[in-house]
């Protein structure tokens, strides 16, 4: 089967980290047995000119389009017309493509099965969005009410998409993790007591990593030998080395290694005994997904996906709001109570489930599933 996928985020040299989760859905689509071309509809700030490219072996064409811009949203759409020819599956990614095709399908011009995947967590916390975005909901809305079938990364955004698209099909597929072919066990504190922390994400608000530094100063109030690693860049890293250049006993044990590849993610999950996460509000959590199945016990909050995966088992999920003594109480809790599993139980609770070929899989037959409705009507 032919796939087409149009999405605003994908790779450039500008932005080489942007949509790197749509051109891993993209891989394993496409390694799941169908033919898959990419159409990029690049933003002005990551648009490097480039118009026809590979990534990964599949064909990419960039149409540059300013969501903001009405009139570039419509002339994005006329050109969307032959640029689809030849498909037999349209499948979007990310709330933002959706609208040169919302464009199309009101002029009847899309006929193609459409599948729409979504990962915007403005749908599920408005509260963290400004008053733009957050007046743009019900657009969002409409323009998910188009496609045959939406798909989100899990429940937790699937509960609001239902709600805007009335009954029409929502499918949850997850965002892809892969099972790592061996995993360490933690370097821990047996002797000393001591526990190492990692969290990985942007340091932004929605993140709220002053809320480790919390739960760090609450473990060393303690005597706990705790040390925090920071995996990731964002606005609030200034604050978190303001707040580290006040308190030299929280500095000493605390790092930032900004951000990191694939592989250094790794790294830095090997050397810790647990992976802290006090979101405010994210979908999947991929993170703390990458941190089981590396072995590692996690500890998050409430508010997000990540509460249909993380169990007795491999973590403890606190309440949205919990205090640095809560989070503090459950980190020693966690560490001491999973730590007799081992590293390779632990990471055996989410196994293949989330693997690029169970993705893969799951696109494969919502497609054909899509498609043969299409036929049957």
């Amino acid at each position: 089967m032919r796939v087409t996928v149009v999405t605003t985020w994908l790779p450039t040299d500008r932005a080489p980290s942007s949509g790197s989760f749509v051109l891993r859905d993209s891989a394993a689509i496409r390694d799941a047995g169908q033919d898959v071309r990419i159409i990029h509809l690049v933003p002005p700030h990551q648009d490097d000119g480039a118009r026809h490219r590979t990534l990964e072996g599949m064909r990419v064409l960039s149409i540059p389009m300013k969501p903001s811009n009405p009139l570039s949203v419509a002339r994005v759409a006329d050109r969307l017309r032959p640029a689809l020819e030849g498909a037999d599956v349209l499948h979007s990614m990310a709330m933002s493509s959706l609208l040169p095709l919302t464009v199309l399908d009101h002029a009847r011009a899309l006929t193609l099965p459409w599948v729409h995947t979504e990962h915007w967590s403005g749908l599920t916390n408005p509260d963290t969005l400004g008053p733009a975005l957050r007046a743009a909901i019900p657009v969002v809305g409409h323009g998910l009410a188009r496609p045959d079938l939406v798909t989100a990364v899990c429940e937790y955004l699937a509960a609001p998409i239902r709600a805007l698209r009335r009954g029409l099909p929502t499918a949850v597929v997850p965002c892809i993790v892969e099972p790592q072919d061996a995993v360490t066990e933690p370097p821990g504190g047996k002797d000393t007591g001591g526990i190492n922390m990692v969290t990985v994400g942007g340091l932004v608000e929605r993140k709220d990593p002053m809320a480790c530094l919390d739960v760090l100063a609450e473990l060393t109030a303690r005597g706990v030998p705790a040390t925090m690693t920071f995996v990731g860049e964002g606005p609030l890293r200034a604050d978190i080395e303001e707040r580290l250049a006040a308190d030299p006993a929280l500095g000493e044990r605390t790092r930032l290694t900004g951000n990191l590849d694939a592989a250094g993610v790794r790294a830095e999950l090997a050397r810790a005994d647990v992976f802290i996460g006090p979101t405010r509000g994210d979908n999947f959590f991929v993170s703390a997904a990458e941190a089981i199945t590396s072995g590692r016990p996690v500890v998050v909050s409430d508010a997000g996906g990540q509460t249909e995966y993380v169990t007795d088992a491999n973590g403890t999920v606190l309440p949205l709001g919990a205090g640095s003594r809560q989070w503090a109480d459950a980190v020693v809790e966690t560490a001491e109570r999973l730590a007799p599993r081992g590293a390779a139980s632990i990471a055996a609770t989410i196994g293949d489930s989330f693997s690029s070929a169970q993705v893969g899989a799951a696109y494969r037959r919502l497609h054909e599933e899509v498609a043969g409705d299409l036929r049957a009507h």
